[in-house]
């Protein structure tokens, strides 16, 4: 076949393109990442059809992101374990799993009824000195993790058969919680904690196994049905606002260019801030269509009884501080940020 000049140049340069995006392609880095999210959770949804794709973007198509569902590769619990050993690229999960490790993790995972809102989380974890505190925790306990950020997407709302208006009325409930800082709050309030896991409370719940639960957001909730058997929602919640960590093998960072390790960061930042936005809106959009339906009651405690079982909750942080050297530290660094938001 005779090929004219501008024929050939046009099939070189037709080749050289394509050598170049089998280049690029074969470049990329898709980073495998196990999540605490059951598959369909809503959280989930959300950053597969909107933030997945945005990373892409944000780093020129050098890297990539796989989010699996919880207990996809490992067991809740082991994904830092994972991650330094990279059988994982990373974990973007709830750090309070990992507080059988130190309660410094429990400390950081979940400090129950400290934060008014997720946002004053993200900042303590971004800007306060808890990303770096975490990094330190690991650098101790599974060596090869970097970790990217922390942050909370949402205020977790409660369930309750019976109306719960103020802290004394928590005394003698059976109260579905998480072993650990959450359940030795609600029994220094009265309560007597139950551990189950959260598959487990819809019956328990129906059957009277338990009159009110630690649960999760409140469009969750709704999603799951709670609302059907607890009619006494207790919205804004009382209580928890888990931390989520996004950390990746150590040896995966470094091999990011600059400019990437900065989009990942900011990728993770914009997303977390987006499902703020996104959740409370869902939330807030269920409340307002639950508050005409008049089927349930929907309780927001006075600020008087938050501080109450702030206080309450405040005599539990210091207890877990004593527990270890990073505990003390955690919970110093705690203390000191949220007196300079007026928390305390």
């Amino acid at each position: 076949m005779h090929f004219t000049p501008l024929r050939k140049a046009f099939t070189v340069a037709t080749v050289s393109a394509g050598l170049a995006l089998s280049a690029a392609a074969a470049s990329a880095e898709t980073l495998k990442v196990q999540t605490s999210f059951n598959a369909s959770h809503i959280s989930l949804t959300r950053l597969n059809n909107v933030w997945v794709p945005k990373l892409k973007e944000m780093t020129g198509g050098d890297v990539e992101i796989e989010l699996l569902p919880i207990g996809s590769v490992v067991s809740h619990k082991e994904t830092p374990v994972a991650v330094s050993m990279g059988i994982l690229d990373g974990d973007l999960t709830a750090t309070s799993y990992f507080a059988g490790k130190d309660p410094a993790f429990a400390l950081m995972g979940d400090l129950i009824a400290g934060y008014d809102n997720p946002g004053q989380i993200h900042d303590f974890c971004m800007n306060g000195g808890g990303k770096e505190l975490l990094q330190k925790l690991y650098n101790k306990y599974d060596p090869g993790i970097h970790v990217v950020g922390c942050s909370s997407e949402k205020r977790e709302a409660f369930v309750s058969k019976v109306p719960v208006r103020a802290v004394k009325d928590l005394k003698g409930l059976k109260i579905r919680s998480p072993e650990g800082l959450a359940a030795d709050v609600f029994r220094r309030a009265g309560a007597a904690p139950v551990s189950l896991p959260g598959s487990e409370v819809y019956t328990a719940l129906e059957k009277n196994v338990i009159d009110a639960a630690d649960s999760s957001a409140y469009a969750n909730n709704d999603a799951s049905g709670m609302h059907k058997v607890a009619k006494y929602p207790i919205y804004p919640g009382i209580h928890s606002m888990p931390f989520m960590q996004f950390t990746i093998t150590d040896s995966k960072w470094k091999s990011l260019s600059k400019d990437d390790q900065q989009a990942l960061t900011q990728w993770f930042s914009d997303a977390y801030g987006d499902l703020r936005v996104y959740l409370d809106e869902k939330d807030k959009e269920l409340v307002a269509r639950d508050k005409k339906a008049g089927d349930i009651t929907i309780i927001d405690w006075p600020q008087a009884e938050r501080d109450e079982f702030r206080k309450i909750a405040q005599e539990a942080w210091e207890a877990f501080a004593a527990a270890s050297p990073l505990a003390k530290e955690v919970y110093e660094a705690h203390v000191k940020y949220m007196k300079q938001q007026g928390l305390l």
